[in-house]
């Protein structure tokens, strides 16, 4: 793998930064105008506390930062950051945002795009700047689930978790390589630091998923030794 070929995916998690509600949000939104400057490829919306009405306005200020982004690239600095809205198409719809995130049981990148494809050709003005193709990362914990993805024809799957997390047993490297012979990317998920980012890189994953190297580090410097 080429080493500026790494997908990036950045996990949201407000919760984790200091301060109150309004503070937080302030530090997500400047962690997602970074992560998009800085060329991460994607960004999970992962805020599962906040109630629809506050998801949808906060994932809408999100996606009016990436787009502004975006309007600043340019052929030699291209910016192609996507949002994904976890489990919640109808805010990923709502907020113009590129797709979805899914879990593993959650339903199927089929329905997301059967809801998605009715919802654009529906006619209505808010629809005409809306991807007319969702992007659908899938959650999987297994190669099983990672088969299954694909042939639901899912854009990537995020396999976790490789090394660690509190309430499952780590998979390893092994059941990641098996994986990664499916026919879709798969990003490695679970405790991935720089110093085990190599490994799953090596074991075939397209790229890496994080929720604290990305939020609690300078984004500029992980991207340009995860690439290096």
């Amino acid at each position: 793998m080429k080493a500026d070929s790494v997908l990036l995916y950045y996990i949201t998690d407000r919760t984790a930064f200091p301060g109150d509600e309004r503070s937080r949000r302030i530090s997500l939104l400047d962690k997602i105008a970074e992560a998009a400057t800085q060329g991460v490829d994607y960004i999970q919306f992962r805020e599962k506390d906040l109630s629809t009405r506050d998801l949808e306005s906060l994932a809408r200020e999100a996606m009016q930062i990436i787009d502004e982004k975006r309007k600043l690239a340019t052929d030699h600095w291209p910016l192609t950051t996507a949002l994904l809205i976890n489990s919640r198409t109808d805010v990923a719809l709502a907020a113009r945002a590129d797709g979805v995130h899914l879990r593993s049981n959650d339903i199927s990148p089929q329905e997301v795009r059967k809801a998605w494809h009715e919802s654009c050709g529906a006619g209505a003005p808010a629809r005409e700047i809306q991807p007319r193709d969702p992007l659908v990362a899938v959650s999987c914990h297994s190669p099983q689930e990672v088969a299954q993805a694909a042939a639901n024809q899912a854009t990537l799957a995020v396999f976790a978790p490789v090394f660690g997390k509190k309430d499952a047993q780590p998979t390893g490297l092994e059941p990641l390589k098996q994986a990664c012979q499916a026919k879709i990317p798969v990003l490695a998920l679970g405790a991935v630091t720089l110093e085990n980012a190599q490994s799953c890189l090596q074991a075939g994953a397209a790229g890496i998923a994080a929720i604290r190297l990305f939020q609690e580090n300078d984004i500029a410097k992980i991207i340009r030794q995860l690439r290096a």
